[in-house]
């Protein structure tokens, strides 16, 4: 087969997330089993035009910023130059709206997760309402489309939203277990160590983590926390640690060199993810590898990757004392987190890249041999 991938960055731009992870891992899959896969994306400081990353051709045009007016012209010059047997549309932040050009091309849509209303958490009212109306005429434009999302919350989501739950395939993300895994990990710190690791952007609510610390510090004001992960967000989450007085007991890593950052991971003792919506939470899994237990928000997509009362807790959105308590009875008893951390094991390895992407090829067939998708003037 020869498929057509879309999506706002390819796995090498500095701005990649899980999203991209995600989708990286399907296409080279698809490559190393023979299939042609051609991928358009934004550009970025150091990309080009042109590429090639494991297998799959990358085509880029124009800045993020610009990305759903530069790259649907690029799809649609290479639809007209190649034969395609379907085309595979990430959704992960506007929509590329790629059934109105698809011509007679099938469309896969993947969906990590959608923003809803959480994206006003993010960005100014008008952007956020473009993203939200941008969102809402998903389950028009893609009616005649198969969906692929990474959770049940995503599902839920969709077929709420009014797209056909027969549409949608759930498929879990993998993990990449050796990158994880070390043979010689290093011990817990002799310091209570708590982390989180997220882009730092304003909808991932990481102030609520640092107002749990806060409390946790109280109570053992040996314990620290660390920030890892780099975005916009920071400065205004560095005030507020030097607001509480935290400055001493909270490090903002930064980025870290995947090596440095794993065993970071394992010198940790509790992750805090406090989100208030994700697609699926692959760091939460990552972390359970590492052996942490995690305390996390009670959403979309965490109430699917944490397993409540084994491979961590989970507590109400915004709650920060809720939060703190659940980590303060972790870092006291370690029997009781070793016996997460077991379990945060093992849970952990049951996800495989191989199985995610032997899942995905699978509908990516079925959904090109069912047939040619509407013209575009039915999937208006």
């Amino acid at each position: 087969m020869r498929i057509l991938a879309v999506n706002w960055r390819d796995i090498r731009d500095p701005l990649s997330g899980g999203a991209e992870q995600h989708l990286h891992h399907i296409l080279a899959g698809a490559a190393a089993r023979g299939w042609q896969v051609d991928l358009c994306c934004a550009d970025y400081p150091g990309g080009g035009p042109r590429g090639r990353i494991d297998g799959i051709e990358i085509h880029r045009r124009g800045h993020w910023t610009v990305a759903n007016l530069m790259v649907p012209p690029l799809v649609r010059s290479l639809l007209k130059r190649n034969r395609y047997d379907l085309i595979v549309e990430d959704i992960n932040k506007i929509p590329f709206y790629t059934p109105l050009y698809a011509g007679r091309v099938p469309v896969v849509a993947v969906v990590p997760h959608l923003f809803g209303t959480t994206v006003y958490r993010e960005t100014n009212a008008l952007a956020a309402t473009y993203v939200y109306a941008a969102e809402s005429l998903i389950p028009r434009v893609y009616r005649h489309c198969e969906f692929e999302v990474i959770s049940p919350s995503t599902r839920d989501d969709l077929a709420a939203r009014g797209v056909d739950p027969a549409r949608i395939t759930t498929i879990f993300c993998g993990l990449e277990h050796q990158r994880f895994t070390l043979t010689d990990p290093p011990a817990r710190s002799d310091t209570p160590l708590l982390v989180s690791w997220s882009r730092l952007r304003r909808y991932k609510s990481l102030d609520v983590a640092i107002r749990a610390f806060d409390l946790v510090q109280k109570e053992m004001p040996e314990a620290r926390l660390l920030i890892m992960g780099r975005g916009p967000d920071e400065q205004r989450l560095r005030a507020l640690t030097t607001k509480l007085g935290l400055d001493a007991k909270v490090e903002f890593r930064g980025f870290q060199p995947w090596d440095e950052l794993v065993r970071t991971l394992h010198r940790c003792h509790v992750f805090l993810n406090p989100s208030p919506k994700e697609g699926w939470g692959l760091t939460v899994v990552e972390a359970n590898q590492c052996g942490l237990p995690v305390v996390a928000t009670d959403a979309p997509g965490l109430r699917d990757s944490v397993r409540d009362g084994e491979t961590g807790v989970l507590v109400p959105y915004g709650d920060a004392p809720a939060m703190a308590a659940h980590a303060l009875l972790l870092l006291r008893d370690g029997d009781y987190l070793e016996r997460m951390a077991a379990s945060a094991r093992a849970w952990a390895g049951s996800f495989s890249w191989d199985r995610c992407v032997d899942e995905s090829l699978e509908l990516f067939r079925r959904t090109a041999a069912a047939g040619e998708a509407p013209s575009r003037k039915d999937a208006r």
